[in-house]
């Protein structure tokens, strides 16, 4: 393809037309295109076709679009060439990834049925409704899914134009019969125009149903453009333009009508009523009757041009203003510039722009890899592109149409058509072969090509392409159809990589899951596991089954190791066999893979007990001692710890404590305790008791300054549960560790002595060994020990104040005294000790051995008391003896006696104070008045005392009052005097009375033998 661009900013041509558009011939003062492209005549020769081949596709319900590799390759072979070098063959494997950037799909509905007999041979497009003309005359409104919406026949021959004005109220139509029909699709309005000529086109004014003027213009084969325009005594017809042949195509956009000739293209203002420029027609080219020109106006100011294999961009501009009025006088407002002009290898059957999206960095619909751009702004349509129908030639007769040759004359078999991107700059950016119906015996003008807007389909833009027997809907390929192609090519994380970037709407459109799924299998069979595993997250989501299905397959490839990392354990869950699958294949090849699994791992997604029935197997066979032993063996590797270390955890997670216990104390894990005491395994320590304590002692000699005696949290343990874990047990246990058995027991003492009553002699021997100086307190506070094998123990040791002690229990008093006197030379023990044994010749060993020893004398002096007489201890000294510190010691003995004294009358005058204290306070209570009323109960019955004026109540000087009959010797009372009757008996005279009282009272003490029956009960008398 050769190709000739003129930029924008330097126009090729500027071309201005000041005359009358009444005038019939060419314009004053024309500014011809610059200098035309020269043609390029490379003629592609294409291979036929089969026809069965032909006729499946047309057939088969939808046009295939040939990837641009097959047309490009034909294209580039060049009929004289018959060798192909390795250059093209590299070409062709080049253009094996380019992706098609349109895509196609046949117009179904009604179509099929309204061209079985008919062929179409003219299309509009507008506001989703579409028109077709066929050659019979008839007109058809379909909407965009093909559907019919109304058929009418307003002509005889072939409808050549069909034009919707903008707002798709009123069509127009002009036919080869000569006439132009416009009617309303909403009402019965209708114009018909009869030009007596075969028509070619014809254009509505925009917005034509909201003008009073239904301003329509046409021209044909009678070579004048004609308006025609409403008035009050109906449409009035003028001419625009004639006189340069027949009028091919007109289009109308806002005030500017453009339409072609055999000369060129012209513009015209009706705003101004001026002709702003004439286009020249290629020089040489093909018949317009053959290759038919088509103008499209890609918005106000920008008209495309496609005449033969010629295409030219016209921009319309304003004007520039001038310093002078004179010099713009009669001058149109607008000036025209040709931007570009391109010549390509085929002929044009139509062209408009194409809307390739200008994507950012997160795109959302792909472009063609030969055509794509990027920007750092949000997509925006932008017409970056002309979209071409090329047809191609089957022969070149039109050049020689002179010729004689009848071979040249006959007719050849069309090619297919094809629809081209070509860029702005000139550059073919993509090329798809369309599969047309009967495409062998259309020519050009047979095709056309139309743009549907996007608020019509609500997408983004499209396109018809127009036969006599099809119509082809064309799309941009949108990331849905750009992920189908990858997937075609195996290029499948690709594929997953735009699935991610259209997101929820990808969900919607496309099986991500499918294309996943087919990847995976295309790594596996590739040999990539590791690249197959990191998909499965996102492949294999939530769906159980395909996991499990998955696991196995790689397990089966021994490639379990890749996939294991992906592994769910929560959502979803799988089977538990995957899992104890895993740990098994870590227990083989990994272990610390395993135990890390173990700790990480859910406990409850696997059966606990047989992975703990396979790891302990395995741990016999390697160590078969380590798990019978007391302690690591010196053979034991970190395998065979790592093992232990996953049971401990396995049987702690299992709810069994009591058997991880063992482990956690060969591993010498610090929450030993804790672990016993949460889960309280006291019992189940009973036999652990020597590994416990060495293990505390192990943690203890890691502290800086520890004490070897002190006791740890083990010695504790043992001590706080010897309910739970019995003594005799332990003491076997730690028999052989003397310094642990030592601690033990004296914990066991502190606690009680008498839990160690059946251990008190090994105690009497450890104390010694290890705490000589709590020897003597654990003699005295024990009754259990053998006194003779005590005394053995603590002579072999010469510990003197303990040989002393058990002496004196044994009753060896004067032997005792001896070695207090003789080994230890202590006085004041030796004191201690008499009085502790309180025996009077004891005292007189110990007088008669300090008589030769005066410092012995001075200790008794210092120490005399109760059991000591100072008299006759100073009655023993001898004359002349010299006794240092006599004389304080004797002044000491006489201050004490003075101070005895003094106290012993200090003692008494207090004594005596307190008593006659005591004695009246007790007077006074006995004394006192005592309230008695009638509804006071008695402490014993609780019935008022009271009960009637001739019972008996007794008041004792405790101040309990109760009836008589509770008294011991109560019933026996008489009835007390009537104190009426005993003042009349004895003269009225109250001495008498009185002498009454005293006389009864003294009978009811005689009577009354146990005193107050209330302090009886409570163990007090009165």
């Amino acid at each position: 393809m050769s190709t000739e661009e003129h930029e924008t900013a330097q126009p090729a041509a500027i071309a201005e037309d000041t005359t009358s558009t009444s005038e019939g011939h060419e314009p004053n003062g024309t500014a011809a295109a610059a200098a035309t492209p020269p043609r390029i005549s490379a003629e592609a020769e294409i291979s036929d076709e089969k026809e069965g081949d032909t006729s499946d596709q047309a057939e088969s319900g939808a046009p295939e679009a040939e990837d641009e590799e097959e047309d490009g390759s034909e294209e580039d072979v060049d009929g004289d060439e018959e060798d192909e070098g390795e250059g093209d063959e590299d070409e062709e494997d080049d253009e094996d990834e380019d992706e098609p950037a349109l895509k196609y799909e046949r117009l179904g509905g009604a179509l099929q049925d309204l061209f079985k007999k008919d062929s179409a041979s003219a299309l509009a497009v507008s506001n989703k409704l579409l028109a077709l003309g066929s050659h019979s005359g008839f007109v058809h409104i379909l909407d965009l899914t093909g559907q019919r919406i109304r058929s009418f026949k307003p002509h005889t021959a072939s409808v050549i134009d069909i034009c919707f004005d903008s707002t798709a109220d009123f069509i127009g139509t002009a036919s080869m019969d000569g006439q132009v029909f416009v009617h309303s699709l909403s009402s019965s309005e209708s114009y018909v125009f009869d030009m007596k000529r075969p028509l070619r086109s014809l254009a509505l004014e925009p917005y034509f149903a909201k003008r009073g003027s239904r301003a329509i213009v046409c021209g044909g084969m009678a070579g004048t453009l004609v308006m025609h325009e409403k008035g009050w005594l109906g449409h009035k017809a003028s001419a625009l333009h004639s006189g340069e042949g027949p009028i091919w195509n007109i289009r109308w956009r806002g005030t500017l009508i453009a339409w072609a000739n055999e000369l060129g293209v012209k513009v015209y203002d009706t705003a101004s009523q001026t002709r702003l420029t004439y286009i020249e027609r290629h020089p040489d080219s093909p018949r317009s009757d053959l290759f038919k020109c088509t103008l499209h106006w890609q918005d106000d100011s920008t008209l495309l041009i496609a005449w033969a294999d010629i295409i030219k961009v016209a921009r319309i501009r304003a004007r520039p203003r001038t310093s002078t009025s004179a010099a713009s006088a009669g001058q149109p407002p607008f000036l025209v510039e040709i931007t570009a002009v391109f010549q390509l290898d085929c002929m044009i059957a139509g062209v408009v722009p194409h809307f390739s999206l200008i994507t950012d960095r997160n795109p959302s619909v792909p472009t063609h890899p030969r055509s794509a751009s990027t920007s750092s702004t949000t997509s925006v349509p932008s017409p970056t592109s002309l979209l071409v129908l090329a047809y191609m030639p089957a022969d070149t007769l039109f050049l020689h149409e002179a010729t004689e040759d009848r071979a040249m004359q006959a007719r050849k078999t069309a090619e297919r058509p094809e629809l081209r991107i070509i860029s702005r700059a000139g550059e073919e950016l993509a090329a798809d072969a369309l599969s047309v119906t009967g495409y062998q015996s259309w020519g050009c003008n047979d095709y056309m090509l139309a743009e549907i807007d996007p608020d019509d389909t609500g997408k983004n833009k499209s396109y018809l392409v127009l036969s006599p027997k099809d119509v082809i809907v064309v799309r941009p390929r949108d990331r849905k159809d750009h992920i189908e192609w990858l997937v075609e090519r195996k290029r499948y994380e690709d594929a997953l990589e735009q699935i991610e970037i259209m997101g929820s709407e990808g969900a919607e459109t496309v099986d991500a899951v499918e294309i996943g799924q087919r990847y995976i299998e295309h790594l596996v069979a590739e040999g990539d596991f590791l690249k197959a595993a990191q998909l499965f997250p996102k492949v294999c989501g939530q769906e159980t089954k395909r996991w499990e299905n998955w696991i196995f397959v790689f397990a089966q490839k021994q490639q379990l190791q890749a996939i294991i990392p992906y592994v769910p354990t929560e959502k979803p869950r799988l089977d538990h066999l995957v899992y104890e699958m895993i740990l098994a294949y870590f227990l083989a090849n990994d272990r610390q893979a395993l135990q890390r699994t173990i700790h990480e791992w859910p406990k409850d997604i696997y059966d606990i007990s047989a992975v703990i029935v396979a790891i302990q197997s395995d741990l016999d066979r390697q160590a078969p001692s380590s798990s019978r032993s007391a302690s690591p063996t010196p053979q034991a590797t970190p395998d065979t710890a790592i093992l232990m270390e996953c049971l401990a955890e396995l049987y702690t997670a299992n709810r069994q404590p009591a058997k991880a216990l063992p482990f956690f104390i060969r591993l010498r894990r610090p929450n030993v305790f804790d672990l016993i005491r949460e889960h309280n395994l006291f019992t189940a320590v009973q036999d652990q008791a020597l590994l416990l304590v060495e293990f505390d002692h192990e943690l203890m000699s890691k502290q800086k300054g520890a004490d070897p005696n002190e006791r740890g949290i083990a010695i504790t343990l043992l001590v706080d549960h010897i309910h739970s874990i019995p003594i005799p047990r332990v003491v076997q246990q730690l028999r052989n560790r003397s310094r642990f058995l030592f601690l033990y027991l004296d914990a066991l003492f502190e606690r009680d002595a008498h839990l160690i009553a059946d251990f008190a002699d090994t105690l009497v021997e450890l104390y010694a060994e290890y705490a000589p100086a709590k020897l003597i307190d654990f003699l005295r506070a024990s009754n259990y020990y053998n006194l003779e094998a005590a005394y053995k123990i603590c002579t072999e040791r010469d510990l003197v104040p303990e040989m002393v002690f058990l002496l004196g229990r044994m009753g060896d008093n004067k032997r005792a005294l001896h070695l207090i006197i003789e080994r230890l030379g202590d006085v004041n023990r030796a004191i201690d000790f008499a009085k502790d044994q309180n025996d009077d010749d004891l005292w007189e060993d110990l007088l008669k051995y300090s008589e030769t020893r005066p410092s012995f004398i001075r200790g008794l002096l210092e120490n005399v008391g109760a059991e000591i007489d100072p008299i006759r201890l100073i009655r023993r000294i001898k004359n002349g003896l010299e006794i240092p510190g006599l004389k304080p010691a004797l002044i000491k003995i006489l201050q004490d006696f003075n101070l005895q004294i003094s106290l012993l009358e200090g003692c008494q005058t207090v004594l005596h104070g307190d008593s006659s204290d005591l004695a009246k306070q007790l007077h006074l209570d006995q004394t006192s008045g005592f309230l008695v009323t009638s509804k006071t109960a008695c402490p014993i019955c609780n019935l008022p005392l009271q009960e009637s004026p001739s019972s008996v109540v007794l008041l004792f000087l405790c101040r309990h009052a109760v009836h008589a009959r509770h008294v011991d010797g109560g019933d026996d009372l008489p009835p007390p005097p009537d104190p009426v009757v005993a003042s009349v008996t004895f003269g009225g005279r109250s001495n008498r009375g009185i002498s009454n009282r005293i006389a009864y009272t003294a009978i009811v003490r005689a009577k009354v033998r146990r005193g107050c029956p209330v302090c009886h009960e409570e163990g007090q008398w009165t």
